[in-house]
């Protein structure tokens, strides 16, 4: 008996996060946003305590900070976040680059398979949380590329800051068109065995990442 009831309120629980998740990723919740658990507790028509563990797994998960006797806000990624997850992007990502010759047919297969994915999913209209998890999972199947577990989870553990800093800029990209062309830029010169010239690709790809998630999060100047 007691079993259930926990099952069915940590299922609660999951539930609230997931709908602020979706709040977050689709920049409903912008950064610095208070999370207020009596106002939340109302609109989700949950109790107050699901709605603290729920905002203790964002905070958990980095996408939510609690401040000392003013409660718990949307993370606001600083400079200094977004150089750091573009450094480990970048460490991660190239890692599978290197291996692309010598990884699994079914690796490089979901690489293909995400490049296809995205370029049917980019369209105008289409939302934004889903066009930015179509996005990462190409950057995931590239970590894939390594066939390393481990690789993957810490792939895994950014994907929720990535997403909150790419939530307000994905709903005013208007170059889908070139965002597609760059992702299948770098798969075709993979494909043609020039590992090298695809390492510059990604490198190029997420430099110019780092420098429109810096303009979106008001800490630097549009690039060209």
């Amino acid at each position: 008996m007691y079993d259930d009831l926990q099952l069915e309120h940590s299922s609660t629980v999951d539930r609230a996060v997931e709908a602020l998740r979706r709040a977050l990723f689709a920049g409903q919740l912008t950064p610095g946003t208070p999370l207020r658990e009596v106002a939340l507790s109302e609109a989700m028509e949950v109790g107050r305590s699901t709605i603290r563990e729920a905002l203790a797994l964002l905070v958990a998960d980095g996408l939510a900070v609690r401040f000392p006797h003013k409660g718990v806000a949307v993370k606001e990624l600083s400079a200094a976040d977004v150089r750091d997850v573009i450094l480990a992007r970048v460490t991660l990502e190239t890692a599978g680059v290197r291996r692309w010759e010598s990884a699994s047919d079914d690796q490089r297969q979901r690489v293909r398979d995400s490049l296809r994915e995205y370029a049917e999913l980019a369209q105008p209209g289409v939302d934004p949380a889903t066009l930015t998890e179509a996005h990462l999972r190409i950057h995931g199947a590239l970590v894939g590329l390594t066939g390393s577990q481990r690789l993957l989870a810490a792939a895994e553990a950014l994907s929720s800051e990535i997403r909150l800093g790419l939530a307000h800029l994905d709903r005013t990209r208007g170059n889908l068109a070139e965002q597609v062309a760059e992702h299948r830029g770098l798969v075709l010169l993979l494909e043609s065995g020039d590992v090298s010239a695809a390492m510059q690709r990604l490198d190029d790809h997420l430099s110019a990442a780092q420098r429109s998630l810096l303009q979106a999060t008001g800490h630097g100047q549009a690039s060209a």
